[in-house]
C-alpha cells in the first residue's frame, strides 16, 4: 500500500511519542496521547492505523511495546537499511557524524566525493571516488542515498545515482531535482526554510508592534 506523504509523516511522529512515553515508563498508551503529539484528533489516529491494519484495543489502550513494533514493521523500520552520502562536504561530512542514524535502523554504509584529498578507504565508513558508486550500490544493493553536492552538479550525480540503481534520494542541494517513475525524491532546501523562519519571526514581530 502507498500512503500519502502527511500519512507517513503522522506514523513517524506516533512512534517516536511512543519511544518518548516508554523512556518514562509507559506502557499503555490511548489514541489522544498520540494525537496530541502529532497535532491531530484522536480519529485520525484509529483511522490511520486502521488504513495500515495496526491493531489494539482502543478503548483499553494500546501496548506501546506492541504498537511501536507494528509500526515500525509498516515504515520498514524493524530491519536494517544501508544508504549512501554522495557529497563529502560539510553537509556531507555532518550527516556521517551524526549518530542518530543507528538509532533509527539506519547504516551509512559509504560516502563518495570527486576530491581525492577527501578519500579515506580505512575510515569506519569510508569515503571513496565518486568513480565507484555504481559498483558499489550494485554491489551492496543499496537503495537509498543522501545527495549533498553543490547545485551545478547535482542533477547529474542524481542521475549517476539512480542509474547505479538508488530508488530513494534525499536531496540537500538547493535545487529541485527530477526523478524517474520509479524513484523517490526528497528535496530539501534548508536556505529555503531558513528564510521562511526569518520572513514568519519578522511579521510576528512586526504585528506585536502594530
Amino acid at each position: 500500500m502507498v500512503a500519502n506523504r502527511a500519512c507517513i509523516v503522522r506514523l513517524s511522529t506516533y512512534k517516536n511519542a511512543l519511544k518518548r512515553l516508554k523512556a518514562l515508563g509507559f506502557k499503555k498508551v490511548f489514541s489522544d496521547n498520540l494525537g496530541d503529539a502529532a497535532g491531530v484528533s484522536p480519529a485520525q489516529v484509529r483511522k490511520d492505523f486502521s488504513l495500515f491494519g495496526v491493531t489494539g484495543n482502543k478503548r483499553a489502550g494500546y501496548q506501546v511495546d506492541d504498537l511501536i513494533d507494528q509500526l515500525g514493521e509498516v515504515l520498514g523500520k524493524n530491519e536494517i537499511h544501508k544508504l549512501v552520502i554522495v557529497g563529502a562536504g560539510r553537509i556531507g561530512v555532518a550527516l556521517l557524524r551524526y549518530k542518530g542514524f543507528t538509532v533509527g535502523g539506519i547504516e551509512v554504509a559509504a560516502a563518495f566525493d570527486i576530491d581525492p584529498a577527501k578519500f579515506d578507504q580505512k575510515s569506519d565508513i569510508p569515503i571513496l571516488p565518486l568513480e565507484e558508486l555504481c559498483s558499489y550500490v550494485q554491489e551492496n544493493n543499496i537503495k537509498i542515498g543522501i545527495l549533498a553536492v553543490p547545485d551545478m552538479s547535482a542533477q547529474q550525480v542524481a542521475e549517476l545515482m539512480i542509474s547505479a540503481g538508488i530508488k530513494g534520494i534525499l536531496n540537500f542541494a538547493p535545487i529541485q531535482l527530477r526523478g524517474g517513475e520509479d524513484v523517490v525524491v526528497n528535496n530539501i532546501n534548508l536556505e529555503l526554510e531558513i528564510e521562511n523562519l526569518i520572513y514568519f519571526v519578522s511579521a510576528g514581530h512586526k504585528v506585536k508592534k502594530i
